[in-house]
Formats: structure tokens, C-alpha cells, sequence
């Protein structure tokens, strides 16, 4: 019978036939198992580590977006929201930018796995040694970092983004992973994305940069602290020194020609630092009225607004807005004193331009700021009308008697002065008792209704009183500049809107076209309310103003006999003159739409108004005072902001 001591062990260890130290140094062959088992057990718990961690949902911050508000000629006004991105498609952005991104952070791409097995080995020793994950990291590791995952620099999220970017790798395509690093990427200035970045440091968008600019915003990917130029002369050099290896370094992978790379030796200095963009001045009114329209348009609240991702295109005329800035700035400065004048003290304007033809509202003064005063000036329904309501008492009289006269089977006496001609003396004059007896006659439920029809809200519209006729109600200045466009625009009223189009990531938002309009006064009448209001417009600016008046100017406007609390000024440049005959400008026969002479539709209306407003109380103040003796209850200053603004360059 065999003993068993020459039997063979599993696993001979200590090792047999050696002595001392020997026994205990394993063999070649138990290193190799041993090394084998290890990358066996490793690649278990990595396909298990695998199956469970899924691609998650894509984390808060990626899922916000701003949102974009458009001048009317489609420049950007503002970006709004958490987050200040816009994304766009790889076909906005430029090959270029797209290779100087490449070059930069990740040279093999479109080649390699999506990971980077360096920075996972530095990650590891880092680990091994008791400090944080760091490293570089591919654009597929960049782009799951801030779309999937947080930005702390812990194992467990390394090993997550490892995992997570090989999956990532494996469902999308190279083209979606690129656009998506690219809309995602932080570029400092408050900027994510290469939209918001390309505005930020060039003050344009991503599809017009060039290779050179493209270049410094790839530079600005490995850190905008240390390589924004704006920021130090330090990091000015830094962003240079990058900047140059960038563009060489598209030269040593093909992407760039020697010829073309030679083209670009002066380094493009990105725009000046500044503020984020915020709604200050009169921003933050336009975006108030831009919202306003389109949550009674589309349904959208406030908090869908506030998500981002819109691209709002609105119908205001920067240039329009600066101007009409700059007038009310010109003539408060010159006018208002109230450290010299108690009665100057609170003094507020409001003013808006609405275009006939459209009914566009082409630009608007809120206030002296958004971010300070809240209260919107141009869209308030608390400064009563005051004459300049009178119009619509006299619109209302011709429109009855011209019903009138078409049942009347005998033409009126010659000579006799009807009523609406009456009403049209009163309305030059400022005598205000013919438009209480006109109430009277026609009733004040028709005034009203017509008034409504032209432009102005039935909200806004004061107690049924005997003074009623006299301007008690409380229209805004948007909608006062509207209802007068109907007397220039030839009785056709056209609702005003400020919002021409609306995009949610790239699909058109219905319900914001172009309101329809209504004939809701013959053209005759209209014209004929024109008329009167030519000769107020002469009387108002062509005594004062002389030759500073290039056309002719139907305006409505309060009276100092008004005593009220407010002083207007509503103004639309005519192509016509005043006529002084009976009626006022009277013309007979005219046909439905647009006046003959009521210009070329294009020069908006204008509506300015005063008033005094101490904040924290409710009722308006007093305007005795108000501007001087000169100014007639500040009654003066309206029409000046107009013709300002007329004129303004």
C-alpha cells in the first residue's frame, strides 16, 4: 500500500523541495494564476459594477436652458433664466471651432472608446493615496460629467463616469455626443455652451466665429479662471500661449493648412468684461409686456416661461427704444428739479409706439429701471386720460350722425353747425362742457363701447359719471398709442401685439400671429377725427416748435383747464395739412380702410404721459406745480418728450 508523501498538492505552498525563504516565494505559475484569478474577479465585478449603473436622466443643471429675447430686427436683447445656454445643432457651429475643441481636449475623439484609461490609472493612484480623483478626461467623459452626473471630484463619481461614458459611447453617435459637449461645456462669462459663450466674448453668435475666435474658446475650456484674458494680464498670456498651440495643433493633425494657420498671427481680443446680462433699464419693462402678450396668447405661465428654452422674437425697435429713452432722459433733465422744486418730486413718465399698420408696439419707456422702479409706466391703468379721451366723445358724435344722416331724407341746413362740428371746435379749444352734453345725448354706455372697439380696455374704463366724456378712465400708454393708430389707420383698428414669433428648442409656439384687425369706424369719421386732431397737433407743437416741425402731427393732449392728476401727449405724423374749415377736416365720401393721407403706415403713434407717484402710495399726487409756472401743470412736458424722440438721433 502507497503512502501519500509523494503525493501532488492542489496547490503547493508552501512550496516542497525547498528550504529557508524559498518555501515562501511562489512560483512563476502561482503568480500567473494568481494574476488571472485577480483579472477574473476584476472583470466579474466589473460586468456586475456595469449591469447595475444605467445611464441616468440627465441632472438639473443640463436640463435648463435660457430664455432668449430678439430685437425686431432678430439681434439678441437679453437672456433670461438660471442658466445662460442656448442650445444649438452642429450645423451652427463652424468645422473650425468644432477642431480647435478636438485639438484641445481630446485629439482621438472620433477614434477612441469614449474613456480615458489614463486619467481611470491616475484617478486610482490618487485613490491608492488618499486624495482626490483628478486628471483629464475625454469629451465623452466631459459631456456625461455635466449632462448625467455632479460635479464633485470623488471615486465614486470617476467610477460613474466611467461606466456611464462607455455606455454613453456605445448609444450615441460621435455627432450627438459632440453637440451635446459643446451646449453643455462651461466657458466662464456666465456662459454655457458655445452659443452663450460665442455672445459673451465676441458678441456674436456661435455660427460667425472664426478659426481664430474659435481657438480662444477652446482655450477657455481648460479652465476660464486661468485662461479668460479678460480676467489678468496672466492668465492674458496663458490664453495667448494656448491659443497658439490650438492652432498648431490642428496644423499636426490635418485639421488646418500651414497656409491657412499663417493667416492667423494677431490674436483676436474677445469684447471687454461686463456685467451678466440683467434687465436693467428699460430691458426689464419690454420683457414684462413681451410675457404679458404671450401668456394671454398661448396660455403659457409663468413658470413655463421660467423652465427656459424659448427664443422670443419681439416687435420693439432697439433703436426706437434708445431714442425714446434718451428723450424722456433729455427733458427731465432739463425740466424736472426736485431739489430746487418740491412740486418736481415723484414726477414718473410713460411712454409707447405703436405702428399703424400692424399694430406693433415698436418701443416703450417704462421707467428710469426695471431692476428699481417695478412698476411699468407704459403699461399702467392708473393716470387718467384727461382730453386726450375726447377724441373717442367726438369719434362716437360723427359716427352717430353720419348713421344719421344716411336714414335722414332732408340734407342738414346750410350753415348749421352740427353737433360733431361743435364737438370738433370744443376739441381745439379745450372747452370741455360741449363733450358733457355730448354724453348726455349720445350716452355714455356708446362712448365707451366705441372707445373699447378702438384700442382701449373695458377694464380701464372709469365709473358711467357725468365727467365721464372728460377722461376719468385710466388707459396705459400702450393702449392709448393703439386706440389713436384707428384714427390714423383709417377707422381700422389693429390690436397691438409685441411678440412676432416664439421657438421652444427649435419647434414654432402657436397662437402668437399677428392679430386681425376690425373696421370699427368708417374711414370718413376717422378721417375726420384726424382732422381735429391735425390742428390740435398744430397748435400743440407748431407755436412753440416752428419750423422744428417737419409734417404735420395728429395729437390728442390734456388741458391745464383739466386739473387732473396726469399730462399726455399722443402724437401720429401725417402726411396731410390741418384743415381749419368747418369740422375740422372733414371729408366726404371716403372709402373703408386706410385714410388716403394717413402716410405710409410705418410711423408708429406715440403716446406719452406724466404724472406724479410716491412709491408705497396708491393715489397719485398733485401736478401743480409740476415743471414750473411755464408748464401749465406739466402739461407742457408730454409733447416734448415727443417731439424729442420725433427727432432724435
Amino acid at each position: 500500500m502507497k503512502g501519500t508523501k509523494g503525493r501532488r498538492r492542489f496547490l503547493d505552498y508552501p512550496r516542497q523541495g525547498r528550504e529557508g525563504p524559498r518555501r515562501w516565494l511562489p512560483s512563476w505559475r502561482q503568480w500567473l494564476g494568481v494574476l488571472s484569478l485577480g483579472m477574473l474577479g476584476l472583470a466579474g465585478l466589473f460586468a456586475v459594477v456595469y449591469a447595475k449603473i444605467d445611464v441616468p436622466d440627465e441632472n438639473e443643471l443640463a436640463g435648463k436652458q435660457a430664455t432668449v429675447y430678439h430685437w425686431a430686427d432678430g439681434s439678441e436683447m437679453v437672456s433670461v433664466g438660471a442658466v445662460n445656454r442656448q442650445n444649438v445643432t452642429l450645423d451652427k457651429v463652424p468645422d473650425s471651432v468644432e477642431n480647435s475643441v478636438i485639438a484641445a481636449e481630446n485629439a482621438t475623439f472620433y477614434s477612441d472608446s469614449g474613456v480615458s484609461f489614463k486619467g481611470i490609472g491616475r484617478a486610482v493612484v490618487s485613490m491608492v493615496s488618499g486624495g482626490e480623483t483628478q486628471g483629464g478626461s475625454t469629451i465623452t467623459q466631459q459631456y456625461v460629467k455635466n449632462t448625467y452626473l455632479s460635479q464633485d471630484q470623488t471615486v465614486t463619481r470617476k467610477v460613474k463616469e466611467f461606466i456611464i461614458s462607455l455606455k454613453v459611447s456605445n448609444q450615441k453617435s460621435k455627432h450627438d455626443i459632440l453637440r451635446g459637449y459643446l451646449n453643455t461645456s462651461w466657458f466662464g462669462r456666465d456662459s454655457y455652451g458655445i452659443e452663450a459663450a460665442a455672445h459673451a466674448y465676441y458678441g456674436i453668435g456661435a455660427r460667425e466665429l472664426n478659426p481664430s475666435q474659435g481657438a480662444v474658446l477652446a482655450a477657455v475650456l481648460k479652465g476660464s479662471e486661468q485662461y479668460d484674458p479678460g480676467l489678468s494680464r496672466a492668465n492674458h498670456e496663458r490664453a495667448v500661449a494656448r491659443w497658439e498651440w490650438i492652432l498648431d495643433r490642428q496644423v499636426a493633425t490635418g485639421k488646418m493648412s500651414k497656409e491657412e494657420r499663417a493667416k492667423y498671427r494677431t490674436f483676436p481680443e474677445p469684447r471687454k468684461l461686463s456685467k451678466p446680462t440683467s434687465q436693467a433699464g428699460q430691458t426689464g419693462y419690454l420683457i414684462d409686456v413681451a410675457n404679458k402678450f404671450i401668456k394671454a396668447r398661448t396660455g403659457l405661465t409663468s413658470k413655463d416661461l421660467a423652465r427656459g428654452g424659448y427664443h422670443i422674437h419681439t416687435t420693439f425697435d432697439k433703436e426706437r427704444t434708445r431714442r425714446l429713452e434718451k428723450a424722456v432722459n433729455e427733458v427731465r433733465r432739463q425740466e424736472i428739479d426736485p431739489k430746487n422744486r418740491k412740486a418736481d418730486a415723484f414726477v414718473q413718465f410713460g411712454a409707447a409706439s405703436v405702428r399703424p399698420d400692424d399694430g406693433a408696439i415698436v418701443a416703450l419707456y417704462g421707467g428710469p429701471d426695471a431692476t428699481k422702479h417695478f412698476s411699468n409706466n407704459a403699461d399702467t391703468s392708473a393716470v387718467p386720460a384727461g382730453s386726450a379721451f375726447k377724441p373717442f366723445v367726438l369719434a362716437t358724435a360723427l359716427q352717430e350722425q353720419d348713421d344719421d344722416t344716411e336714414d335722414r331724407t332732408t340734407a342738414p341746413v346750410d350753415g348749421e353747425e352740427t353737433p360733431a362740428q361743435e364737438l370738433g371746435g370744443a376739441l381745439m379749444t379745450g372747452h370741455s362742457l360741449p363733450f358733457v352734453q355730448a354724453g348726455k345725448r349720445i350716452g355714455l354706455e356708446r362712448i365707451r363701447d366705441l372707445a373699447v372697439q378702438a384700442g382701449l380696455r373695458k377694464e380701464s374704463m372709469a365709473q358711467l359719471e357725468q365727467t365721464f366724456p372728460l377722461g376719468t378712465s385710466a388707459p396705459s400708454a400702450i393702449r392709448m398709442a393703439s386706440a389713436y393708430t384707428t384714427f390714423a389707420n383709417g377707422g381700422l383698428h389693429q390690436e397691438p401685439y409685441a411678440v412676432s414669433g416664439m421657438t421652444y428648442d427649435g419647434k414654432k409656439v402657436p397662437g402668437l400671429g399677428r392679430p386681425e384687425a376690425e373696421q370699427v369706424l368708417d374711414a370718413k369719421v376717422a378721417e375726420e377725427v384726424s382732422g381735429s386732431l391735425r390742428i390740435v397737433g398744430w397748435l400743440t407743437l407748431g407755436r412753440d416748435g416752428g419750423p422744428a416741425v417737419q409734417q404735420p402731427v395728429a395729437a390728442g393732449r390734456t388741458e391745464p383747464g383739466d386739473r387732473m392728476k396726469s399730462a399726455w401727449f399722443i402724437g401720429s405724423p401725417s402726411a396731410a395739412e390741418p384743415d381749419f374749415g368747418p369740422g375740422a377736416g372733414a371729408q366726404k365720401g371716403k372709402s373703408a380702410g386706410r385714410a388716403p393721407d394717413a402716410g405710409d403706415g410705418n410711423e408708429p403713434t406715440t403716446a406719452v404721459t406724466m404724472f406724479r407717484n410716491k412709491p408705497g402710495t396708491p393715489a397719485l399726487l398733485p401736478m401743480q406745480g409740476v415743471g414750473g409756472a411755464k408748464s401749465k401743470l406739466g402739461t407742457t412736458l408730454p409733447p416734448k418728450v415727443w417731439q424729442a424722440y420725433q427727432q432724435g438721433s
